[in-house]
């Protein structure tokens, strides 16, 4: 959530000093074409969101890209701007000059962890989905394993050692301690009485831990959506490294079927796998119905809305994503991989998305979602676009004008 996910962190706080992010600045023969292999309506709809959000930023608000300081007016009028191209329905090859003579395309640095085989500013780019589970709201077999709501004993703390924003609890002496770890919850049962929905299958209630939201089909037939409230503030620990790690399953084989798959062969030791993350997280309804929320507090959009590390990364201004999107067969099978590209919006975070060569994409729900975010594990490269300060253009600021 991601996935999916509760805003813990802006880019950056308002009112202390924004960090530098570690981005490049590609010159224009490195800059790839600027198409976008998506339907325009999706982008208007992620871009007007992202605007909403801007809006509710502090006055004081700036980002540092490179080595230059934009404010929050700056950001809006560059998020308008590029509504304002859009608005005029230009062809693909008019869209990318408007882009490149309006913008200046900054470049995530990437992984840049020595590998022979990545370019620079490659990244890894995985995605995220809703899933559908069936679920109940009281404890009847086989719904036996519950999703939790935010305890009232969980505090949220900054850690005096690391001064980073954590969450724990007080001890019988007043203490902040860390809270329970996910095997000591479930171990011993110590948050009876939050439940608040029930699932068949403790794997399904630790996917919905990792994407961070999804529906629920109730007894009844009814339809609702859980979205993230909070963690216990542990670490996020990947069980499909544990599984590389015991030579379980190779680095390639370790994607989300394949987990599941073993899990399912294996259940003896499902829950010392499952125990191996520590993170726990509590959930609450989403009565808006719509799109599961992200962290800048506006609903995804699948295919547009991407997760990454807000403390490197910045999350006011458009990006451009390029990486390799899965393509199915007529059974749903996953048959090849082609390219991707399209503009995507930071717009959320996820506790397993940290650093420069990290994102995460948002699918959706359904099938094909759910297979490309269980399989994507792409190289990629990403881009971000602020408004340049150039000469006025006419036909733009009419635009402008026009937009609400």
């Amino acid at each position: 959530m991601v996935i999916l996910f509760l805003c813990l962190w802006s880019w950056p706080l308002p009112g202390h000093a924004a960090q530098q992010s570690p981005l490049l600045v590609p010159q224009q023969n490195q800059i790839p074409p600027l198409g976008d292999d998506m339907d325009r309506k999706s982008l208007i709809t992620a871009a007007t969101r992202h605007l909403c959000y801007l809006k509710t930023l502090p006055s004081n608000t700036v980002i540092h890209l490179g080595k230059e300081v934009y404010s929050k007016d700056w950001l809006l009028e560059s998020m308008e701007t590029f509504l304002a191209i859009l608005m005029q329905k230009p062809s693909p090859a008019e869209f990318d000059h408007a882009i490149r003579e309006n913008f200046m395309l900054y470049q995530a640095s990437g992984r840049n962890n020595g590998r022979k085989k990545e370019a620079k500013g490659a990244m890894l780019i995985t995605g995220y989905y809703e899933p559908l589970l069936e679920g109940s709201l009281t404890r009847n077999n086989p719904f036996i394993h519950p999703l939790y709501t935010t305890p009232d004993s969980l505090l949220s703390y900054r850690d005096p050692v690391t001064r980073k924003k954590t969450s724990g609890q007080q001890n019988t002496e007043g203490e902040k301690v860390p809270f329970w770890t996910r095997a000591e919850i479930e171990d011993g049962k110590l948050l009876a009485g939050g439940e608040l929905v029930y699932l068949k299958d403790p794997v399904d209630a630790f996917v919905l831990h990792v994407q961070g939201s999804g529906k629920i089909r109730l007894r009844d037939g009814s339809l609702r959506a859980v979205q993230f409230a909070s963690t216990n503030g542990r670490e996020y620990k990947s069980i499909g490294k544990l599984l590389v790690d015991e030579k379980k399953m190779t680095r390639e084989e370790a994607t989300m079927p394949s987990i599941r798959r073993y899990l399912e062969q294996n259940p003896d030791d499902q829950r010392r796998i499952l125990h191996h993350n520590p993170r726990f997280v509590f959930f609450q309804w989403n009565k808006k119905k719509e799109s599961p929320t992200g962290s800048l507090g506006q609903p995804l959009t699948p295919g547009r809305s991407i997760a990454v590390d807000p403390g490197t990364l910045p999350t006011g201004v458009m990006a451009y994503l390029v990486s390799q999107k899965p393509v199915l067969d007529q059974e749903g099978q996953l048959l090849k991989w082609e390219p991707m590209q399209r503009f995507v919006l930071p717009q959320d975070t996820g506790a397993a998305i940290k650093g420069a060569g990290r994102a995460d994409l948002f699918w959706g729900n359904g099938h094909y979602a759910e297979t490309a975010a269980g399989n994507m594990k792409e190289q990629g490269q990403l881009y971000f676009l602020v408004k340049k300060n150039a000469k006025k253009n006419s036909k733009l600021e009419a635009e402008l004008a026009n937009l609400p």
